[in-house]
């Protein structure tokens, strides 16, 4: 364990960097140029305007109101207070669970913190087996953990006791609240309007039939096997490269209608853009005229491509989504095998038009096994293999393995103040850094997996991020960094000391 002046050390700056964050949320929300990006849902309702006008340049950026700089964190206790049907109709479920999330943990840390004090700390502290140690090098802080107990110590029982406290009370909580959390999203969604997604199911690996296309083998399925609540159906087409130029032509209309609103804020100045690699370079020209030309244009490749797909037969992809009269016949087909065969006409339910990730429903279903099978391999390789900069970002909090690396930073590294940042804060600093890009490269990962929502591929990147984080934080930090130091010594050890 570090000394105190060392876990002081790293717990002031997380605690500083902490609430300079939060400093810089506070004022970023409050300035006109972020409105749209911390309010986004009253924009949608229409209950909140833009806050720019026409003025002062700075003060369509900056707010110049120095109240509002006073009070800027007065929303966070009016939130707190806030009665949970009124902050669910104000920002919707979501804000309301992730303030639940901080009262769980209050819920179940504060308790355990007050029993450990009470109990666990003066039976270690009153223990004097590190005292007893004449050649045991430790700090005063170590006399607050188990470590000071004796072999065979009879105060091993009140750890033993209260884990099995802090256990049973941690699941406790879940358990109330997953409760109250759970009344909390049926009362939402019956509180909400019918979607279309309730009442549509995703058809995959449909079979091939020689005498019947897609469309009509889907229907006349469906027709016979569900006659009562079948509605109708739409065939899933390989429109991959169609998907590429409607997001283009989608982005060209934006940066159009950002023009446009230049242009009607000053009427006499006609915007111009360069036509070269990011706007640094080129031609210049009329920017609403280049966006308007060059939209007109991809329209009309986009009018090709969609014939293209239509008259395509090899565009036609084994799957469809298929809608149903009443929201229990698409439930039973969601949750039922459709024939004695389980490798056709699988369903589930169809995510939300918003959520579909379209480019994963071109793959055929009979490649997603081989895909996750070669992720899963993939993914085991690289949870094993971060373990190397694990452990050499571990070694960084051993100073005595940098001295006898680099000596010359011994001077350097024995100062009290060097001594405890890297002891107690650039350890995980490092291990963060080596973290920054594992979010991008597992929800990679997750769509070569072939999942057809994006809320299916967080919760896949999700999952695969809470196990490499179990393996490699904490497993890799803790049990790796303790062997590594125990097979040094035994390797160093001298052979007259080892136990026979």
């Amino acid at each position: 364990m570090g000394s105190l002046n060392d876990i002081g050390v790293a717990a002031g700056i997380n605690i500083l960097s902490a609430l300079g964050f939060l400093l810089a949320f506070a004022v970023l929300r409050i300035q006109p140029i972020n409105d749209r990006v911390y309010f986004p849902k009253w924009y949608l309702k229409g209950t909140r305007s833009s806050p720019r006008h026409i003025g002062a340049a700075l003060s369509k950026f900056v707010n110049a109101d120095m109240s509002t700089y006073i009070r800027f964190l007065k929303w966070m206790p009016a939130a707190l207070k806030m009665p949970e049907p009124e902050l669910i109709e104000h920002a919707g479920l979501d804000s309301a669970v992730y303030v639940r999330i901080y009262l769980i943990g209050l819920k179940i840390f504060v308790p355990i913190a007050m029993l450990a004090f009470a109990v666990l700390v003066p039976v270690n502290w009153t223990s004097d087996t590190l005292e007893s140690q004449n050649s045991l090098s430790y700090d005063q802080i170590d006399k607050l953990s188990i470590s000071n107990l004796g072999k065979g110590s009879k105060r091993f029982w009140a750890h033993i006791v209260m884990a099995y406290v802090f256990t049973f009370w941690t699941f406790y909580v879940l358990y109330h609240e997953y409760k109250v959390i759970t009344t909390l999203r049926l009362r939402f969604l019956a509180n909400q309007n019918r979607r279309p997604d309730q009442f549509t199911v995703l058809v995959r690996n449909i079979p091939e039939d020689s005498d019947e296309t897609v469309s009509e083998h889907v229907q006349h399925f469906f027709a016979v096997n569900h006659r009562d609540h079948y509605l109708s159906h739409q065939v899933v087409y390989n429109a991959n490269a169609l998907a590429s130029l409607v997001q283009e032509k989608k982005g060209l209309q934006n940066w159009l209608v950002y023009y446009e609103n230049q242009q009607a804020k000053n009427p006499e100045k006609n915007p111009t853009i360069k036509t070269g690699l990011w706007g640094l370079w080129g031609k210049k020209v009329d920017a609403i005229e280049y966006y308007r030309t060059t939209i007109e244009e991809l329209s009309k490749q986009e009018d090709e491509e969609r014939e293209k797909v239509l008259s395509d037969p090899s565009a036609i992809m084994p799957a469809a989504f298929v809608s149903f009269r009443t929201q229990w016949g698409a439930a039973v087909c969601a949750q039922t095998q459709q024939t004695s065969n389980p490798t056709v006409w699988l369903t589930e339910w169809a995510p939300e038009p918003r959520d579909v990730y379209w480019p994963n429903l071109a793959i055929p279903f009979v490649s997603l096994a081989v895909r996750r099978l070669i992720m899963t391999i993939a993914l085991f390789f690289l949870t094993f293999f971060f373990m190397i900069p694990i452990a050499l970002v571990q070694s960084l909090a051993n100073l005595d393995d940098i001295e006898r690396v680099l000596p010359f930073l011994k001077p350097i590294i024995e100062r009290n103040s060097i001594k405890s940042i890297i002891q107690g804060f650039l350890p995980g600093i490092a291990l963060k850094l080596f973290l920054i890009i594992l979010p991008t490269i597992l929800m990679t990962m997750s769509k070569i997996e072939g999942h057809i929502s994006l809320s299916g591929l967080d919760r896949r990147t999700a999952s695969k991020y809470f196990l490499f984080l179990f393996v490699n934080v904490f497993l890799g930090s803790v049990i790796a960094g303790t062997a590594f130091q125990q097979l040094n010594t035994f390797i160093n050890q001298p052979a007259n000391k080892c136990c026979c």
